[in-house]
């Protein structure tokens, strides 16, 4: 794996794609990317870098230059169809030898200045996505954080309805129609909160065109204290329910979906009073 990441960070990669590496080490950088996934991908991002780069500083030439060019290209390219082809011998048996120009240090000087910007772009498109990647787990972890809040929440308020004695705890028993229901009720007549206990209640799940709903007996007469499904009570411990300041009995009726203004008294599944 070292010797993988010795080769990536060697620069043979951008010279590769740049054109300018021997033929020699040509087949060797192909040999070792078919060989080694990581060096494929990362000749795969520099080749990618490359073309951005190029797209990014693309200048398109003026007219006037574009002419100019092309006929100098015409004009060589007529020197050399009329070249005298009989001259084969040379004037003098003397080899010249041109002397190294500066041009030769300013292409390498390039070259190398091109593979820095290109490992540099590599670098900051590899940081990006893992930044990319933070974000998405950061927005996870704040979701996460959250639900678990709102779970502590609730069982902070669980535990403080058996922690403060003005609540009173009442139990619901089935009826004639349900005679194994039953049903915890928990009402604070100082806070005019009531909860209903969803574990230890024992009822058997609404259908979809019904649900239960709660009762307060307030002076003789049926108070609506909201509905609530039989599923609720599989996934969560206490469903705050309406407030009541005066109660002299709880009960629970079978009614429509969203509740009845008055009770279904045939459909009364729990009962119990103070």
């Amino acid at each position: 794996m070292n010797e993988v990441k010795a080769y990536i960070e060697s620069g043979i990669l951008e010279l590769y794609v740049l054109g300018d590496v021997s033929p020699e080490e040509r087949v060797q950088v192909e040999q070792m990317a078919a060989t080694h996934p990581a060096i494929k991908a990362e000749l795969h991002e520099v080749e990618q870098a490359m073309e951005f780069y190029a797209e990014e500083n693309a200048v398109q030439p003026s007219e006037q230059h574009r002419a100019r060019t092309l006929g100098s290209v015409l004009t060589n390219f007529a020197d050399d169809t009329t070249f005298d082809k009989k001259r084969t011998q040379p004037e003098a048996n003397v080899v010249q030898l041109n002397p190294p120009g500066k041009g030769s240090f300013y292409k390498y000087a390039f070259a190398a200045s091109l593979v820095m910007l290109i490992g540099s772009l590599v670098a900051l498109y590899n940081v990006y996505n893992k930044l990319q990647h933070s974000n998405q787990q950061l927005l996870v972890l704040n979701t996460q954080n959250e639900r678990f809040s709102k779970v502590i929440n609730q069982m902070g308020e669980e535990i403080s309805v058996f922690r403060d004695p003005s609540f009173k705890l009442l139990t619901l028993k089935g009826t004639d129609k349900m005679p194994s229901a039953k049903m915890t009720v928990a009402w604070s007549p100082v806070k005019k909160k009531v909860m209903i206990d969803m574990g230890g209640t024992e009822l058997p799940k609404n259908d979809t065109n019904h649900q239960y709903q709660l009762w307060a007996i307030v002076n003789g007469k049926p108070v609506d204290l909201g509905v609530f499904d039989k599923a609720i009570a599989d996934s969560v411990d206490m469903v705050p329910m309406k407030p009541v300041a005066l109660a002299s009995a709880f009960a629970v009726t079978l009614e429509p979906r969203g509740g009845s203004v008055n009770p279904t008294m045939n459909e009364m599944v729990v009962i119990g009073q103070f």
